[in-house]
């Protein structure tokens, strides 16, 4: 379980780290769009735009429906409420180091002050 989740959060971060998938994401939010749209959208050509589809559709953020010669894109059933976890975990974390930082430079403070 935890390889297949470590797996699945690389493939999610690996989809996001790049900016064109993250503004494919976005126009999908907004409403559903073939590849050639938004290839066009991109000023990408097909091919890159199909690449970049892939890694989403791979990742499960995107989903693609052949009709014709035309595959529309749709964002996925499933959201990114691991992934928003996975970082809240981690920025509690780092919170509290940075709090108990906090605590040892004033108790440095203090302790400098009393001393003169």
């Amino acid at each position: 379980m935890v390889q297949f989740q470590a797996a699945h959060l690389d493939a999610s971060f690996a989809a996001l780290s790049d900016a064109t998938r993250r503004g494919v994401l976005e126009q999908l939010g907004r409403s559903e769009a073939s590849i050639t749209e938004l290839a066009d959208r991109f000023h990408m050509t097909l091919t890159g735009m199909k690449k970049h589809v892939g890694v989403l559709e791979r990742a499960g953020l995107v989903t693609t429906q052949k009709v014709g010669r035309v595959r529309t894109c749709r964002l996925g059933a499933r959201g990114l409420e691991e992934e928003a976890a996975w970082i809240e975990g981690h920025r509690q974390l780092w919170d509290a180091r940075f709090d108990a930082l906090d605590r040892v430079v004033e108790d440095l403070k203090h302790k400098e002050k009393v001393d003169g």
